[in-house]
C-alpha cells in the first residue's frame, strides 16, 4: 500500500521585503525576486494618483506567478485626517488600496492614521472615527483588514503630523472608538525601542490585534544615552535592519506563532546607517537570512508511521 503524499505545508509567518509603490513597482520586484524573499509589501507616499492599480497588480501577478510568492499588503503612508492637498490625496488612496487589494491578491491596507496637525492625540480621535469608520466598513465589505504603522515620525502626544497611533494609550483609545475586528496594528520594535519601551512585553499584550510586521530593529547606545541624556546633541537610537539590532527575532517570532498570527514580516530598509547606499540589499538579504533563521529555519515535515 503506498501512503498518500503529504500535504504541502504553507509557512505562516513569510518574510519579505517592502518595495516602493509606482508603475514599475513589477520590474523593482523582479530584480530581487531569486534572493528568496517571500512576499512584498507595496508601500505608496502620500499619494498614488497616477498609478492605474488594475494594470499594476496584472503586472506583479505576471512576475509572481509560479513563483509561490505573494503581495503581503498595499500600504499608503501620509495624513488622511487633515486637509492639505496632498492628505486629500492619502485619504483617496486609502479607498483606492481598499478597493484594489483584491486585484493583487492581499487583504491588508496598511498605512498611518493620521492626526490633526499639532493637536494632542485625544484631541484628534473624533476626526479619526469620521475619516476611518466609513473606510474599515468598505473594508470588512470586501474581506480587507487595516493596519496602522507604529511610527510617531517626530511627534508626540501633544503634537506632530502623520500619525496619532504610535502609543498604546492611543491604540487604546483608537480601537474603542471603532471597535472592529478588521482594524489592527503594523507593529516593529523599533518604533517602540526608540520610546524607550521594551517591545517583548508589549507584543504579548498586543499579538491579537497584530496583522503586519515592518522588519525593522533598533540600536540603543545606552552609555550616549546615560551621558547625553533624550535631549542631548548626541544620536543615541539608530534604527537597523533585522540581524544587525539589539531585538530577539527568535522571541518575537515565537510571540506571533503563540498567538496565532499568519502573515508576513517585511523588511523596511533604506533606514540602517551602515548597510544602505550601495550595501543595501546586501544588508536586507542578510535580514531576509537573519529572519528565516529565527522563525526556525527550513520546514521538515513529520514522519508518518
Amino acid at each position: 500500500m503506498v501512503n498518500p503524499a503529504p500535504a504541502v505545508y504553507e509557512e505562516a509567518v513569510r518574510i519579505g521585503t517592502l518595495v516602493p509603490g509606482s508603475q514599475k513597482t513589477h520590474k523593482y520586484i523582479e530584480q530581487i525576486l531569486a534572493h528568496g524573499f517571500e512576499s512584498f509589501s507595496i508601500t505608496f507616499w502620500q499619494s498614488c494618483e497616477g498609478i492605474d492599480l488594475t494594470q499594476l497588480a496584472a503586472d506583479v501577478k505576471s512576475v509572481l506567478a509560479g513563483t509561490g510568492v505573494r503581495i503581503s499588503t498595499l500600504g499608503i503612508f501620509g495624513n488622511p485626517l487633515e486637509n492639505r492637498p496632498k492628505d486629500l490625496e492619502t485619504r483617496l488612496g486609502w479607498e483606492k488600496c481598499i478597493d484594489a487589494a483584491e486585484l493583487f491578491g492581499c487583504d491588508i491596507v496598511d498605512g498611518f492614521a493620521g492626526r490633526l496637525l499639532d493637536k494632542k492625540i485625544d484631541e484628534s480621535l473624533t476626526r479619526y472615527v469620521e475619516v476611518f469608520k466609513p473606510l474599515a466598513e468598505r473594508a470588512k465589505a470586501k474581506g480587507v483588514r487595516l493596519a496602522f504603522e507604529n511610527c510617531d515620525m517626530g511627534g508626540s502626544w501633544s503634537h506632530g503630523d502623520w500619525n496619532m497611533a504610535h502609543a498604546p494609550d492611543a491604540w487604546e483609545m483608537m480601537f474603542n472608538a471603532i471597535p472592529s475586528e478588521n482594524i489592527g496594528l503594523e507593529w516593529e520594535p523599533c518604533h517602540q525601542m526608540n520610546s524607550l519601551i521594551d517591545p517583548i512585553p508589549q507584543l504579548r499584550k498586543w499579538v491579537g490585534k497584530v496583522f503586519h510586521i515592518h522588519g525593522k530593529d533598533a540600536s540603543i547606545h545606552w552609555d550616549v544615552l546615560k551621558t547625553h541624556g533624550l535631549r542631548g546633541n548626541k544620536q543615541w537610537v539608530f534604527h537597523r535592519t533585522p540581524g544587525f539590532g539589539d531585538s530577539n527575532w527568535t522571541d518575537i517570532i515565537s510571540i506571533l506563532r503563540s498567538g496565532g498570527f499568519t502573515g508576513s514580516i517585511d523588511i523596511e530598509g533604506w533606514h540602517d546607517p551602515v548597510y544602505r547606499g550601495e550595501l543595501e540589499m546586501m544588508g536586507q538579504v542578510r535580514g531576509l537570512q537573519y529572519l528565516k533563521g529565527c522563525r526556525g529555519g527550513t520546514f521538515y515535515p513529520n514522519p508518518v508511521v
